[in-house]
């Protein structure tokens, strides 16, 4: 069975062609990383017109190194929520044109839930249910991920998601954009210097949250960086900054993974989003696991943290498979349709 993926939520255009759910028979993907980097965030304008540009030579791509036509395929899956509502509504337009044109059904999904699908296409998860833990751009948010289609928020940010707070680190800094990048590459940097462990420059997150409390906030410490930044002037350590940004943001990632653990009795842990891209994190979470008797998961290659199209077309199989079908019209939404609390 043969399925194409259709990503255009936000600043990445990507499409991919999967075989039977697991096989990558095509990956095409154009970032618009450039076009946005002078503003230091993504315009929705600017992006919604570059998908427009992109998308039709992307699909004639993607047929022909899958080396197939698209009358071969037998859905076409595309995101329909959450994102920005122009680049939504490009992808869509692309999926209705196909369906009408060739009588193949459309799969709209969750593109959030699609991260986590992704990670199917280089090894196999366990039985449901999950503790899937989502760290973007735009989210960080644990879910208890009961079936295909069917995922229960339990625990969100309270205001800056992970991977803006790197981005606004970044830019305090006078660091590129995006943030990770740049912010991974130089706390890396300080830590191969250090032989014996310095005070941090930040307090603990959260450290008087209750006990039972799973949610995120980074905002704060978001300013610390800045108010560090302003007292020290030119005196300031941008490695040690780094550092103890991410040991901060890391530590609170974690503590908040291991209090779900605790309140769902869940072991089997899938990650993803693209702050999932970042070597420390995977480090400290190949580590906690160990100590943890956790089963974790995350995407293998790093693209596949990004949005990509064939995490679009692999939710789209499974969901498919279940007799998943969206009628031609089916809608956008810039929000996601997740919103029930543990």
């Amino acid at each position: 069975m043969l399925g194409l993926g259709i990503e255009s939520s936000c600043d990445e255009t990507s499409l991919a062609i999967i075989q039977d759910g697991k096989e990558v028979r095509s990956f095409v993907i154009y970032s618009q990383i450039a076009d946005h980097a002078e503003y230091r965030g993504v315009v929705p304008e600017l992006a919604s017109r570059a998908h427009l540009e992109k998308i039709n030579p992307l699909l004639e791509t993607a047929l022909r190194e899958a080396n197939i036509q698209i009358s071969d395929l037998s859905y076409v899956s595309v995101s329909s929520h959450p994102g920005l509502m122009g680049s939504l509504l490009i992808g869509a337009q692309l999926a209705r044109c196909i369906a009408l044109t060739h009588q193949i059904p459309i799969v709209a999904v969750n593109h959030l839930e699609a991260h986590f699908a992704v990670i199917r296409l280089e090894e196999e998860l366990p039985n449901f249910p999950l503790l899937a833990v989502l760290l973007s751009g735009g989210n960080s948010s644990i879910y208890l991920y009961h079936d295909f289609g069917k995922m229960e928020k339990i625990a969100d940010t309270m205001d800056d998601a992970l991977g803006e707070a790197f981005d606004k680190v970044s830019a305090i800094l006078n660091l590129p954009y995006p943030g990770g990048p740049p912010v991974e590459r130089l706390a890396k940097e300080y830590a191969e210097t250090q032989e014996k462990e310095v005070a941090s420059f930040f307090p603990k997150l959260l450290k008087d949250a209750p006990s039972d409390s799973l949610d995120f906030s980074f905002s704060g410490l978001k300013t610390a960086v800045m108010y560090h930044v302003q007292r020290q002037q030119l005196e300031i350590d941008a490695r040690k900054i780094c550092y103890d940004f991410q040991n901060s943001a890391f530590e609170l990632v974690l503590r908040n993974v291991k209090k779900a653990v605790k309140k769902t009795g869940i072991r089997n842990i899938a990650f993803a989003g693209g702050v999932l891209a970042n070597g420390t994190l995977r480090n400290e979470i190949e580590t906690i696991s160990k100590r943890e008797s956790w089963r974790v998961f995350y995407p293998k290659k790093k693209i596949y943290c990004t949005d990509n199209g064939a995490m679009v077309a692999c939710l789209g199989y499974y969901l498919f498979q279940k007799g998943h079908r969206s009628p031609i019209d089916f809608l956008v939404s810039p929000k996601p349709k997740i919103e029930a609390k543990l």
